[in-house]
């Protein structure tokens, strides 16, 4: 079997099968879409599972009959295909066509999308822990093989993954090293998180000082925030696609006279396993990071839909989030009084379930700018923080320190004939660096 980072394309059937009712093959469709199919058919069957093909054995001759009939090119399943029934079922079909179940096509859409390197080392390492096991399933190694360890496919993937999982690695620690960088400049970080099309652009956009930014001038100077951010883009896409890519984007916004980082992650895919989850380790760690995460969730999607969306959410913050969480129920202006009354009490039910630090929802419209004065609110509240009042003598290096200040955090100052008088709020590393550099001035300069 040759594994492949991505697909082809190409005629698609879609299969669907569902226990309770008649598959909806609506979502599968725009997947298949999305990853350059051309969908010509397709097989759904009401049925508990069949061990073998998922499909019962009569369908699944049905949908390989079909596919030769349309000359597909693949076969686009929606769920997931254990190793044993991918295996069974690509035995049924053409012997040119391709099977992808859903977790692949997820892969393949991210894959198409993927620009930095973090993106495309976690979608390639991601699909190969994913093909791994059906490699295994459907690869008959010799004695030979094993003996020697040459000539086995299983053997290249394990190594393949070893490979990324090490750069992987590097480009963990690396953009750890830039955070922690940030911090030291005095940004809060914040991480807008949750379901693909739940808003995150358009929030971000709301919530950013500015949309331009300057370009990195590779100046690593500590007192110089725009020399270290090279990461920093220029646009917050905000189509309405299924979902976007493994890609972060990162602004800066002015929250109550601090500085923050907003960084819109990647959106969430409902239904996708835990392993393939974890593969987007670089992707979550910005999550783990953060010092406050905005759980966002399209209060417009139907009851079900809200109420899987948000598990998944919470799901993954309950394994990632270490700052406090504030769920962000956006697209309000879409709903009447008794939709809103319903959507939050999904949202209150379902945070209530969830093992994570959350704070009191806020119900806004990223669109029209309902409750993002109140969101801002919320999270200041919800920032770590400290004051402090600084008296330095009113000298040049006391003005300098001021400078400093006000790169840094919310500084109030008020200037007297021979002294400088500073109320200062910002991150408590951030204060206590003040608190030095003052005493340094003064030692005794009576902060507070």
């Amino acid at each position: 079997m040759n594994v492949r980072d991505r697909l082809t394309g190409g005629r698609a059937v879609v299969a669907a099968r569902d226990e309770d009712s008649t598959p909806d093959t609506t979502e599968i469709r725009r997947l298949a879409e999305a990853a350059g199919y051309d969908v010509v058919g397709e097989v759904t069957q009401r049925r508990a599972e069949d061990l073998r093909y998922n499909l019962g054995e009569g369908k699944a001759g049905e949908l390989a009959d079909l596919v030769a009939e349309v000359d597909a090119d693949a076969v686009v399943f929606e769920g997931a295909l254990t190793p044993g029934q991918y295996a069974d079922l690509l035995d049924l079909l053409p012997p040119a066509a391709t099977l992808v179940d859903r977790y692949r096509l997820v892969l393949e859409i991210f894959a198409e999308g993927a620009g930095s390197a973090a993106a495309r080392t976690q979608v390639r390492l991601a699909t190969l822990r994913y093909e791994l096991p059906r490699v295994r399933r459907t690869t008959e190694e010799s004695v030979l093989n094993r003996a020697t360890e040459k000539g086995s496919p299983v053997l290249d993937v394990e190594r393949r993954i070893d490979t990324l999982e090490a750069k992987l690695d590097d480009i963990a620690d690396a953009a750890a090293d830039r955070r922690e960088r940030r911090r030291e400049e005095g940004f809060d970080l914040v991480a807008l998180a949750g379901y693909t099309n739940a808003g995150k652009s358009t929030l971000l956009r709301r919530l950013a000082d500015d949309l331009a930014v300057e370009p990195d001038d590779s100046n690593d100077g500590d007192d110089d925030p725009g020399g270290s951010h090279a990461d920093l883009t220029e646009t917050a896409p905000t189509e309405d696609r299924l979902f976007e890519t493994l890609e972060t984007t990162t602004r800066r916004a002015t929250l109550g006279g601090r500085r923050a980082l907003l960084t819109d992650t990647v959106g969430l895919v409902a239904d996708l396993p835990h392993d393939l989850v974890r593969s987007f380790s670089a992707t979550l760690d910005e999550i783990g990071a953060a010092d406050a995460v905005l759980a966002v969730v399209d209060a417009n999607a139907d009851e079900e839909q809200l109420r899987r969306r948000l598990e998944t959410t919470v799901e993954v913050l309950a394994a990632d989030a270490t700052g406090p969480v504030i769920p962000v129920v956006n697209k309000v202006d879409r709903l009447d009084d008794a939709e809103r009354e319903a959507a939050f009490a999904v949202v209150d039910e379902v945070l209530a379930a969830g093992d994570v630090d959350t704070r009191e929802p806020v119900a806004i419209s990223a669109l029209d700018g309902t409750g993002v004065d109140a969101l801002r609110t919320t999270v200041i509240e919800a920032l770590p923080g400290a004051t402090a009042t600084l008296r330095v003598p009113n000298s040049g290096e006391a003005q300098a320190l001021v400078s400093w200040l006000h790169d840094r955090g919310d500084a109030d100052v008020t200037y007297g004939p021979e002294s400088i008088e500073v109320a200062f709020a910002g991150r408590p590393s951030i204060v206590a660096e003040a608190r030095r550099r003052a005493a340094d001035l003064r030692p005794d300069d009576g902060d507070g």
